[in-house]
């Protein structure tokens, strides 16, 4: 923890997320609390193990409390649980828009269709493997936004443990199966996950190789989501900013192309093979 708690206790608030009004009202119900309790913030802050200056940011709403911080003002005030229950209205303001804007169509979603050719697919990264590549990205995240970032990922993934779950078909490049980022134990662990979870009757992860002559996707990286209502979406990230299709003519296309992409790659067996093999050979 630093002397001022301020990366290892909240989170930055992105002034134009639309969240910002809700970790403005449980900053005001925070300092409520506290004057009720006739603390003022050095006090307060002494009491927490924080700086005041973190109290005060967390107050104004322009920092995101972490779980931990409200759970423990929580008994420094002895609010009775009513400050921890205000994890339940942060917990979503943690996260960046476009990811957020990501999870509920995932969330929403009865079938997920990746392909992914730079890196490992987000819902089937392992946390160190999360972890160092957001720490490779250029310009550099600081260690919060590092954090901030690989947690969301994460808690993208917890679809996976839903009744029903929803099918989620995978296409990955052998490529990403061998680059090293993190270094060789994180991929060693990275592909022993995709193992894993490869045997799960709601996952099939297939391999393009590499020597393969025919390949329909040879462009980004995208997503094709079929969703409860019945509607289709497409998702695809470029460098900059992230992009969701609606225009049907232009998600019939993505469709069609990712059928083709996996008819294409291997099936599901033979690139769990694949990526045993991959695996004895790192």
């Amino acid at each position: 923890m630093s002397a001022e708690g301020t990366d290892e206790s909240s989170w930055a608030l992105d002034p134009e997320d639309e969240s910002g009004a809700v970790v403005a009202a449980v900053g005001r119900q925070l300092k409520m609390w506290r004057e009720a309790a006739g603390l003022d913030r050095s006090a307060f802050a002494e009491q927490m193990g924080y700086g005041a200056d973190l109290t005060r940011k967390i107050e104004s709403g322009t920092r995101i409390p972490r779980p931990e911080f409200l759970d423990k003002a929580d008994g420094v005030l002895g609010a009775g649980g009513k400050i921890a229950a205000m994890k339940a209205d942060v917990e979503k303001a943690r996260y960046p828009k476009k990811v957020r804007d990501l999870a509920k169509l995932e969330s929403e979603a009865v079938e997920i269709g990746s392909y992914d050719n730079v890196v490992v697919t987000g819902l089937l990264q392992t946390e160190e493997y999360a972890r160092a590549l957001f720490g490779l990205r250029r310009p550099g995240f600081s260690e919060d936004e590092v954090e901030r970032l690989a947690t969301a990922r994460l808690a993208r993934q917890k679809l996976l443990q839903r009744h029903p779950a929803p099918l989620l078909t995978v296409v990955q490049e052998e490529a990403v199966l061998r680059r090293p980022i993190g270094g060789k134990m994180v991929l060693r662990r990275q592909l022993e996950h995709l193992l894993e979870v490869g045997r799960l009757r709601t996952v099939e992860i297939q391999v393009m190789p590499t020597a393969v002559e025919e390949h329909a996707g040879l462009g980004p990286s995208f997503k094709v989501m079929r969703l409860r209502d019945g509607t289709t979406v497409g998702h695809t990230d470029v460098q900059l900013a992230s992009r969701l299709i609606i225009e049907p003519k232009e998600v019939q296309i993505l469709d069609m192309r990712y059928g083709m992409i996996r008819a294409q790659a291997l099936t599901p067996r033979e690139s769990l093979t694949f990526i045993e093999k991959v695996l004895g050979e790192t």
